[in-house]
């Protein structure tokens, strides 16, 4: 039998609905107030940093009690600065920031808490007949001699890792290349399609971009040819970490909960998750762009940063020419590593 609900039933059940979703709206304006609110920098927005967005979009960061305000500092020396005047709590920046700041007279002290990204996460791009690609897909960086090449700021973490390539391959960075490093950050990708330069270095969603618009080819990832060594890390300052270490404690949980699960989740749904964090990208991009940085090895599969990498790190800065060897600087100096030892053992217990 079908029951009808007259008008005066139609009222009472509308006033209740009302008071429920009254009821709903307060329980969830009380719960995001119960959230802390974290200012977070990143240096660029891009698809490298996907187990990041993926930690936020999934509510690993909103089940660790933060709600993280983001904001893109475009360049890790900008996101720095940031963190050093207190406009920022926490950024996402190059591991170099860290060992320049414990090696210089900055009164406030910075610590690496977590890592991101294993190695560099940008592509080499060429245009169409570009020297040094094989028909295998591999890529010949020695056939770069002679070429001009957009990079990135000196002292920044793609310019170190496209120099050690460089380097690597036999070819002197100096005298064997030009690299254009001055031109900003957001007017890189409409330079180079407007022809500056014979190849550039650039992250995803950019790479698939100029691919799609046939002005270039993405060649080699550039952390392929240098190696593992950490490439964006979680930073902030000593006094921030003293006076919020479970802030610091669940960022770092949530950012391993966001590697795992980027890791081992199905493109698509990785795809379905990132898309509202890069509006007017076809989501079928996207997918491919995490198959890409998968198969290239480049996110991490723990937070915790480790010495070698460090190490490595601080190598390609003396023979960069930027650090003087005397002036290398400790691990425990630029790493906390507490937070990274005690994420594994947090996440199991969720």
């Amino acid at each position: 039998m079908i029951y009808r609900i007259g008008d005066r039933q139609r009222g009472a059940a509308a006033a209740v609905l009302g008071t429920v979703l009254a009821a709903m709206v307060a329980a969830q304006s009380a719960a995001a107030e119960e959230l802390t609110r974290v200012s977070f920098m990143e240096p660029i927005h891009s698809l490298f940093y996907a187990p990041l967005y993926a930690a936020d979009g999934k509510g690993f960061f909103a089940e660790e009690g933060i709600k993280v305000d983001f904001a893109v500092s475009q360049g890790s020396d900008k996101a720095t600065a940031a963190l050093l005047s207190g406009s920022a709590d926490v950024v996402l920046v190059g591991p170099e920031t860290a060992v320049y700041i414990a090696g210089g007279r900055s009164p406030v002290k910075t610590k690496i808490f977590s890592g991101l990204t294993a190695t560099d996460g940008s592509f080499l791009m060429g245009r169409e007949g570009a020297a040094g690609a094989a028909a295998d897909g591999s890529f010949d960086w020695s056939a770069l001699k002679g070429a001009t090449i957009m990079s990135w700021r000196k002292g920044s973490a793609p310019a170190l890792f496209m120099e050690a390539a460089l380097r690597k391959a036999g070819l002197d960075p100096e005298t064997d290349v030009t690299l254009v490093t001055n031109t900003a950050i957001p007017a890189r990708v409409g330079a180079f399609m407007a022809g500056t330069a014979d190849y550039g270095t650039f992250f995803e969603p950019d790479v698939s971009r100029i691919e799609a618009e046939g002005k270039a080819k993405a060649l080699a990832n550039v952390g392929g040819a240098v190696g593992r060594i950490d490439y964006t890390v979680f930073v902030a300052t000593d006094p921030f970490i003293a006076q919020h270490p479970d802030i610091i404690q669940g960022w770092t949980d949530a950012i391993a909960r966001g590697l795992a699960w980027t890791a081992s989740a199905d493109p698509a749904e990785v795809a379905g998750v990132l898309a509202p964090y890069f509006p007017g990208v076809d989501q079928g991009l996207l997918a491919e762009s995490v198959v890409r940085h998968r198969t290239a090895g480049i996110w991490k599969t723990s937070p915790l940063v480790e010495p070698a990498a460090i190490d490595g790190l601080q190598t390609l800065l003396t023979e960069a020419g930027i650090l003087k060897p005397e002036a290398r600087v400790a691990y425990e100096d630029v790493v906390a590593t507490r937070f990274a030892e005690a994420a594994p053992k947090a996440v199991a217990a969720k």
